[in-house]
């Protein structure tokens, strides 16, 4: 289910992302006397705690206020709301990616760029719930962007192909996360592994059907293996995932170079 962030009363929200560019160089560097028990950052801190736990279908007030000691009232002079809450933690989380990515080698950069985003979408598996259609316009979200813009500059990409490869990327990365997540939901949903789930299965139709695979010849090619599988200690759908993610990388990074290919040709 897509979770739509950008939800909340506008002006607060952007006064609430933007606090700390907001902040005296005087009131960032920290104020002598007491420290309230609670703050923003506080909050939203609980609440990726609580998200990365639960999803943010059933995160609540009541539980981040749990995970904090607190009453879910106690929360609201913090934060208005649920949604103006996953502004702030999705916003937050983006602060874990790099601001940029080698420079010297753009092929390179976006492979980093890839692996990076996926390994940070799996530690929290709710983030590839956001939906993209409306961003929420913070700082993190801007530097993230900013970091995947500035390799496809140096790429040589011009802006309106930079434009249109960025979905491309992000797209593919957020895919390849859902099936990883969406795995290993189903197994702890249903109590059954992968490959419990497959082998039984696939015994089930060899039995049933054994020419089902006469009829989708092509199914069985793309089934088909030059090389064999390469070793993996978890489960086999993310092997299987894993090992597609970084061959349909490189398809998308030929297109890429292919392109800036033929303009260095004369021949785009």
């Amino acid at each position: 289910m897509a979770v739509f962030v950008g939800q909340g009363d506008p002006r607060r929200s952007m006064e609430l992302l933007w606090r700390e560019a907001a902040r005296s160089p005087a009131s960032r560097a920290g104020m002598p006397g007491p420290k309230p028990g609670l703050s923003v950052d506080a909050v939203v801190d609980a609440a990726i705690e609580v998200a990365d736990e639960v999803g943010t279908a059933a995160l609540s007030m009541r539980l981040v206020g749990e995970r904090l000691g607190r009453t879910a009232m106690a929360l609201y002079t913090y934060v208005q709301g649920k949604a103006e809450l996953v502004d702030l933690m999705y916003d937050k989380v983006l602060g874990e990616l790099p601001a940029s990515f080698p420079q010297d080698r753009w092929r390179d950069a976006l492979v980093a760029w890839a692996e990076v985003t996926r390994e940070f979408q799996l530690r929290h598996p709710w983030v590839s719930q956001v939906s993209e259609a409306r961003p929420v316009l913070g700082p993190n979200e801007y530097l993230a962007y900013n970091a995947l813009a500035g390799v496809l500059r140096r790429a040589g990409l011009r802006p309106d192909e930079a434009r249109a490869t960025m979905p491309v990327l992000v797209r593919y990365v957020d895919g390849a996360v859902r099936a990883v997540n969406e795995a290993r939901q189903a197994a702890r949903t249903t109590g059954v592994s992968d490959e419990e789930w497959w082998n039984a299965r696939a015994a089930a139709l060899a039995e049933v059907a054994p020419d089902h695979l006469d009829a989708v010849p092509d199914m069985a090619w793309l089934e088909s293996r030059d090389v064999p599988p390469p070793e993996h200690d978890g489960p086999y759908l993310e092997m299987l995932v894993d090992e597609s993610f970084h061959q349909g990388l490189a398809v998308i990074l030929d297109g890429i170079e292919a392109r800036l290919a033929a303009r260095t040709s004369g021949t785009r």
